[in-house]
């Protein structure tokens, strides 16, 4: 009895929606919104390394290397049958440490899981006013004060106890202090220091569990107070518990097909979404764009935009006080992030760290990881960006982030020079494409506003007229003298796209007459940039894209492989229509056709849908008699205004 109502009462406290990214939406059960995050474990403090060092994923984090796991793991016996006292569960914020606390609880609370304890006391170390002096069972009735059994009796049967310090750093203790001056009595009232210090020493209640969660940066001071621990640190979500995770969220399984659709085909998101934290961002803005719509082919959201939002919301409640403090911070941070990139480094030192001012503990654990070293490692501590893309935003915020009016310098050690980085992206530095990207979109006028807006940021317009002049001067060096100005990169259309204004689209391909893409794999966000660029392509006259194929689901999808259309090769038949969001924009000219007969019949209906297709090529195709008739048919309905036909 006594032990359902504490497991009630915990319950209870552990439905409170506090983790950071709580969705704003109807509040949904923990069991329907958890998904299984991968894992990876580090030995025994006494198998392996003496400081129970963890290392993190080093600034590109695959979740691919680990285990899934569920909270049953945490306490499960390890590789010698021994079965863990203290699990510290270590992750950047926003991995879901919180989230798999309360998943614990809540399988506690249900009987289903962890019933080797009576009692679990969960103290969320972020959130709850804790006194100056404590004994362990003054903690354990502020955790509980509804418990009808006196806490000095709940304590004597230790190995029935479970303690939960969810989010420990935030209590900012050194956990500096001689041994001496521990305590074994839990009744014993000590500054909670001390306190807690005798806890994790296990001078006190030396049988009880313990299940710590924590970041990186702040494990120093804990690893060394700590016996016969396990470090279990969070790698974020799988190839499928990404998808699995979009499917939770949407209570629609044909919206949350689109928007995973929708992230699937752009790199750069999907590679994010390995973050819980970025998935619901993204999750979050995706279903505020499905509203009224039946999929996201006109999603006003760039990647840029969605990066940004994602900041505002791990900056939201930080240093609000005092503004300059995180204006410096995100300087220095940028002009790191693009040395490192300059240099291909993504791990620092912490000499390097400190040397940039970014050594400030509640800003640097939402964007740096910490990897402490192991027993004779002999480096210091070294750090990564949490993913490499979060790195590649901030180098590329770096170049147009202005402080007092004036652009930023990095240290007097990196110059802060656009066209030298668009320069060197074009000659050999093809790893620069993504900062390219960001830079595009940064400078949207939506972007300047909304950094603005949210985070005081000024970003530097001036980029606008180096960016539109690289754009144009690429693309002419690219065609032959003679011929028609041709536009063949695809990735001018992504820079366009993530851009976003129609003005800055025309400008930049109002010289050029055509479009020429050769054997290129287009996603559905390839797709869609292309659309955007089309419709504002006042001048295009002709439309190339000879041995392209069109993919809109999972690019590793064997049923992918290739959607043809009217003027690319192979694929298979019956899904032309998955071309739409290009086909709505086309006009004038179609060519490089390789067409077979079973495609004649979506090419008929197309002809009427879009009357400004005025000249169509099928050469090399195999019609066949049938598959012309079924052209002929389409030639003749009213809504064809197709004047030549080769």
């Amino acid at each position: 009895e006594h032990r359902w109502d504490s497991r009630e009462h915990m319950v209870r406290e552990s439905r409170q929606d506090r983790e950071l990214g709580a969705c704003p939406r109807e509040s949904l059960s923990l069991h329907s919104r958890f998904t299984t995050l991968t894992i990876t474990r580090e030995p025994q403090s006494k198998h392996g390394a003496k400081d129970g060092a963890v290392g993190t994923s080093q600034g590109c984090t695959s979740a691919s290397s680990g285990a899934a796991t569920t909270t049953t793991m945490l306490f499960e016996p390890s590789g010698d049958g021994q079965t863990p006292q203290v699990v510290v569960l270590v992750g950047a914020p926003g991995m879901g440490k919180t989230m798999m606390v309360r998943k614990v609880m809540v399988e506690w609370g249900e009987g289903a899981l962890h019933t080797q304890f009576d009692f679990v006391f969960c103290i969320d170390c972020k959130a709850i006013i804790l006194p100056m002096e404590a004994s362990i069972a003054n903690l354990v009735s502020q955790c509980c004060p509804g418990l009808q059994v006196p806490a000095g009796k709940i304590l004597d049967d230790q190995k029935k106890i479970l303690f939960i310090f969810d989010g420990f750093e935030a209590l900012g203790f050194s956990l500096v202090h001689p041994e001496a001056e521990l305590s074994s009595d839990p009744r014993e009232v000590k500054p909670l220091e001390l306190t807690l210090m005798s806890l994790l020493k296990k001078t006190l209640l030396p049988k009880a569990s313990l299940l710590i969660t924590i970041r990186p940066t702040a494990l120093g001071s804990l690893r060394q107070c700590l016996k016969g621990e396990n470090y279990v640190e969070i790698l974020g979500f799988s190839a499928a518990r990404r998808e699995e995770y979009f499917h939770r969220y949407f209570e629609n399984p044909n919206k949350a097909d689109a928007a995973f659709r929708f992230v699937r085909g752009n790199e750069i998101l999907y590679s994010l979404c390995v973050i819980p934290i970025m998935s619901w961002t993204i999750c979050t803005i995706l279903e505020q764009e499905l509203c009224g719509k039946k999929n996201l082919l006109e999603c006003s959201k760039t990647t840029t935009g969605m990066m940004m939002f994602y900041l505002s919301q791990l900056l939201k409640h930080r240093d609000r006080d005092n503004p300059q403090v995180l204006q410096q911070f995100l300087l220095q941070l940028c002009s790191l992030a693009a040395e490192g990139i300059w240099k291909h480094k993504v791990l620092f030192e912490e000499k390097e760290i400190k040397d940039c001012g970014l050594d400030l503990p509640g800003l640097l654990p939402y964007f740096l990881n910490q990897r402490i070293p192991r027993e004779g490692e002999d480096h210091e501590s070294v750090y990564a960006f949490t993913h490499l893309h979060l790195q590649e935003f901030f180098a590329a915020m770096f170049y147009v982030l202005e402080d007092d009016g004036e652009t930023i310098s990095s240290l007097g050690r990196l110059e802060k020079d656009v066209n030298k980085l668009l320069e060197s992206y074009n000659k050999s530095r093809k790893d620069l494409n993504v900062i390219v990207q960001f830079l595009f979109g940064l400078v949207s006028q939506k972007s300047i506003e909304y950094m603005d807006k949210t985070m005081g940021c000024r970003i530097s317009s001036r980029a606008r007229e180096e960016l539109l002049e690289w754009l144009q001067r690429r693309h002419r060096g690219l065609s032959h003298p003679g011929q028609a100005l041709k536009v063949s990169e695809m990735d001018t259309f992504h820079f366009l796209f993530e851009m976003n204004e129609k003005s800055f689209a025309q400008s930049a391909l109002g010289h050029f007459t055509d479009l020429d893409l050769q054997d290129t794999r287009l996603t559905l966000y390839d797709q869609m940039a292309l659309s955007f660029c089309i419709q504002h392509w006042a001048g295009l006259g002709s439309v190339t894209l000879q041995g392209c194929s069109f993919h809109w689901r999972d690019p590793e999808a064997e049923l992918d492989v290739s959607v043809p259309w009217v003027w690319w090769a192979g694929g298979q038949p019956g899904q032309v229509r998955c071309a739409e969001p290009l086909l709505s924009v086309l006009s004038r000219r179609l060519q490089w056709c390789r067409l077979s007969e079973s495609c004649c019949a979506e090419l008929a209906a197309l002809l009427a849908e879009h009357p400004g297709l005025a000249q169509l090529e099928l050469a090399d195709s195999s019609l066949g008699d049938s598959g012309v008739r079924l052209l002929c048919e389409g030639l003749r309905t009213p809504g064809c205004r197709l004047r030549i036909l080769r």
